[in-house]
């Protein structure tokens, strides 16, 4: 399935406007999503869509069970 556009954008602004500091699980992240009027379907699109990120290095995914992601600072 390919990434719909802008998924990765609108998860990073509701991160943004939440002031999230450090890691969150996917659920954490869908969960925010559905606060901020996002519906994004699922955890499990929120992780596929992250974990694509992170070959790129704009995400991190911090191993355990479960995952965890953290945005590195975009500032410097």
């Amino acid at each position: 399935m390919a990434m719909r556009e802008g998924e990765f954008e609108r998860i990073l602004t509701v991160l943004e406007e939440a002031d999230v500091d450090g890691t969150l699980t996917a659920r954490e992240i869908c969960d925010l999503l559905e606060e901020h009027d996002e519906a994004f379907g699922s955890a499990h699109r929120v992780a596929t869509v992250l974990g694509r990120r992170a070959q790129s290095g704009e995400i991190e995914v911090i191993q355990g069970q479960p995952y965890r992601y953290r945005v590195p600072d975009r500032d410097g």
